[in-house]
């Protein structure tokens, strides 16, 4: 009896300590990463390699979800807003909704899918073949030569792809909101733009910054711990993009709960 009713404590105390213990590990990561920024050399060109890899790849599929969201958010507002007789209302709607959650979020999840992924098999297949052994072998720190560039370029290119979203979901809401809901594009443009302010733009930017940092430690680390062959590199893959997502959206939810209560 006394088994059964602790059974549960037990898989959760395990389950508390392999996240405590992740924790851990992706704050040393993190950690020496940031130690990493500050040292020389930062190998300039490894860096926009990576921002070109991660930034101008990204750009369309970027374009076109946030395009296609800011139509849809247009519909689904204006649903709402005709009852109430106040259409003009969708354009300071859209934008707001745009700038503060789905350009960052949409545009985090966007990169986490195509670029985490993409280190985290990089890493990985580094690690099974032995080469970040070669590499420690060669006096180089693994950190600082593949995670440290990797992390400034997401760091450069995520709030700039975040800024490329915005535009472009205001884009999508105007298209709709001009062209089938009959509003003049002048007052849209008016509406859309009078509601933004510093704090709007400020905390999507914020967003885009920890989201950077999410997927590239995140990524990195999985890529490190690859075990198994073929099969190890495929496991990491899929865990860095499931957790990427997960801290994404919880790291979204207290951010905005900080801006509420401290800027309300």
């Amino acid at each position: 009896m006394i088994s059964r009713l602790t059974a549960p404590l037990a898989v959760a105390g395990a389950w508390a300590v392999e996240l405590l213990d992740y924790a851990g590990h992706l704050g040393i990561l993190f950690v020496r990463s940031l130690g990493g920024c500050v040292a020389k050399p930062l190998r300039p060109q490894a860096i926009f390699y990576e921002v070109w890899k991660i930034g101008i790849q990204s750009w369309l599929i970027v374009a076109v979800a946030s395009l296609f969201i800011g139509m849809v958010l247009a519909f689904q507002s204006a649903y709402q807003m005709q009852r109430l007789a106040a259409e003009i209302y969708i354009a300071s709607l859209v934008s707001l909704s745009v700038v503060r959650e789905i350009g960052p979020v949409m545009t985090a999840l966007i990169v986490a899918g195509r670029v985490g992924s993409s280190i985290a098999a990089e890493l990985g297949t580094m690690k099974v073949t032995e080469q970040l052994d070669a590499l420690m072998t060669l006096a180089t720190d693994p950190v600082r030569y593949l995670v440290v560039p990797r992390l400034i370029a997401i760091l450069i290119a995520l709030p700039i792809l975040t800024l490329w979203a915005d535009a472009l979901g205001i884009l999508g809401g105007f298209v709709i909101g001009t062209m089938k809901l009959g509003i003049l594009p002048s007052l849209y443009w008016k509406m859309a733009t009078l509601p933004l302010v510093f704090k709007d733009l400020g905390s999507g930017l914020l967003k885009s910054c920890v989201f950077a940092l999410i997927i590239c430690i995140v990524s990195c680390f999985e890529g490190f711990r690859t075990e198994g062959g073929a099969e190890g590199v495929g496991r990491s893959t899929t865990v860095a993009v499931v957790a990427s997502f997960i801290l994404i959206i919880a790291t979204d939810c207290l951010i905005t709960a900080m801006f509420y209560f401290i800027w309300r």
